[in-house]
């Protein structure tokens, strides 16, 4: 059901910020930048105890699941915040993949089985991945698998933490959405190169699988658990700008020359100023986002268009000038801005580039090209 709202409410709640101080504050505790790279360089890309913390302890698994499903039954607008943290530290954790896109996808299901399985990913004991391509984007074209006497044969590439999944959401060439355990028989989950290691990616190859029947409209589920992930992904891409920002100014306010401090220079003041206007009308993109998808609002396949296409060019833009502005201890593999910049390179083609996006847009607001 969708609604038409009056007018969009981007402001933070007290309850909002009062998450964003406790979700801050556990990764500050949890997420520092040499844990993550650290992480990196080892074959476990996610932090177990991080997502334990955040998935169990702090309940934000279920934050999309209804009460009587043992959810938090909040809203989108409460994911974007925990996002927005989850950005600005680079968490190595499997987020927006389970917590919002495969949730997604299990709430447009009406069978039991997805029930069940919406129960598992909001306790946070369970891991969930759909099994579409990260750089597919709402209501495009998606990969299927056969399937044959009720088990699954294909092979799908470029599937977000698949590796960590506990269950993968799997579309079929008969329309229907599947559930598929990777641990058992006839699922190879392969990891692929990934320019960000803290969301690798994966191919996952079925050869006769078991597979569960969630729903006979997987392209529907598909649709929406993209929709939200595309939405929600312009509030991580929030985080990553804002902290790429701040820790560029606190830089140069440190930083000398010529006996004077290198943010003073007039021309890297204006740098800056150009920086902080476009991180600001990403935060109102973002926030639209948000609450349109919130409030069912029938403006969401727009402002999820407005979001995406205007907040991946922009951390990618932040998290280059502060690479560039930190100089030479910005080149180093210590320093964590590198982290920032590769996840807004990753996620600058999650969920659809923003080129497809700027074109879902003009179509849907019949502004054809010429």
């Amino acid at each position: 059901m969708t609604t038409q709202r009056a007018q969009p409410d981007l402001l933070y709640s007290e309850e909002e910020e009062a998450l964003r101080a406790a979700v801050r504050d556990l990764l500050t505790d949890h997420c520092d930048a040499p844990g993550v790279i650290a992480r990196m360089e080892s074959d476990r890309p996610h932090d177990p105890d991080l997502w334990k913390a955040l998935g169990e302890g702090m309940g934000l698994a279920g934050l999309l699941v209804p009460e009587s499903l043992g959810g938090q039954g909040a809203t989108h607008r409460e994911v974007a915040v925990v996002l927005e943290e989850l950005g600005r530290a680079v968490a190595p954790a499997p987020y927006l993949t389970s917590a919002v896109v495969a949730t997604e996808a299990l709430l447009a299901c009406p069978a039991d089985e997805a029930a069940g399985l919406l129960s598992a990913l909001a306790s946070g004991r369970t891991l969930g991945a759909l099994a579409v391509a990260l750089s597919v984007g709402p209501g495009t074209p998606f990969r299927s698998v056969r399937i044959e006497d009720g088990a699954l044969h294909g092979e799908l590439s470029g599937i977000a933490d698949a590796v960590t999944a506990d269950v993968l959401l799997v579309p079929a060439q008969d329309g229907g959405l599947y559930a598929v355990e990777p641990g058992a028989g006839g699922v190879t989950v392969t990891p692929q190169v990934s320019l960000d290691l803290t969301r690798p990616v994966a191919t996952v190859t079925f050869d006769g699988a078991a597979a569960r029947r969630l729903t006979p409209d997987a392209e529907a589920a598909v649709r929406r658990a993209l929709r939200a992930g595309a939405g929600l992904l312009a509030s991580e891409q929030l985080g990553l700008a804002e902290w790429s920002l701040t820790e560029t100014v606190r830089y140069l306010k440190e930083r000398k020359q010529f006996n004077r401090p290198v943010g003073g220079f007039q021309a890297l003041k204006h740098r800056l100023a150009h920086l902080w206007l476009e991180t600001v009308s990403t935060r109102a993109a973002a926030r639209n986002a948000a609450d349109a998808l919130a409030t069912g609002s029938a403006d969401a396949d727009v402002a999820v268009a407005v979001a995406q296409s205007y907040a991946a060019p922009v951390a990618v833009h932040v998290a280059e000038e502060a690479l560039q502005l930190h100089a030479g201890i910005g080149m180093t593999w210590e320093h964590p801005v590198h982290l920032y910049l590769k996840r807004a390179k990753a996620d600058s083609i999650a969920y659809g580039t923003a080129g497809s996006h700027r074109e879902a847009l003009a179509a849907l607001v019949d502004l054809q090209a010429p």
